[in-house]
């Protein structure tokens, strides 16, 4: 995934056919560092603790994190739960 901010709007590329933007509210302002090889890391920041939380669950409702390959938009420190794949049962 790629991400990048442009004033007050937050373009990012999710794997789906066309880019998506989130318009971010005036009191946040949001900062896209991506490493090399790695992908964007997404900081929020505001005086409001409730707003910040809000745009963070937007943001994270378009493409949530998947059980089996774990792809998707993940908080930082977050532990997903992982399904086994097709062969853990069978013997």
């Amino acid at each position: 995934f790629k991400a990048e901010v442009k004033g007050n709007i937050l373009e990012m590329s999710l794997g789906y056919s066309h880019d998506t933007y989130l318009m971010l509210p005036p009191e946040v302002t949001a900062t896209a560092v991506t490493e090399k090889k790695g992908n964007p890391i997404v900081t929020l920041k505001s005086i409001d603790k409730q707003l910040v939380g809000q745009v963070a669950a937007k943001l994270r409702s378009l493409r949530k994190p998947e059980p089996s390959k774990g792809k998707g938009i993940k908080f930082v420190g977050e532990q997903l739960r992982r399904k086994a794949g097709k062969s853990a049962g069978a013997k």
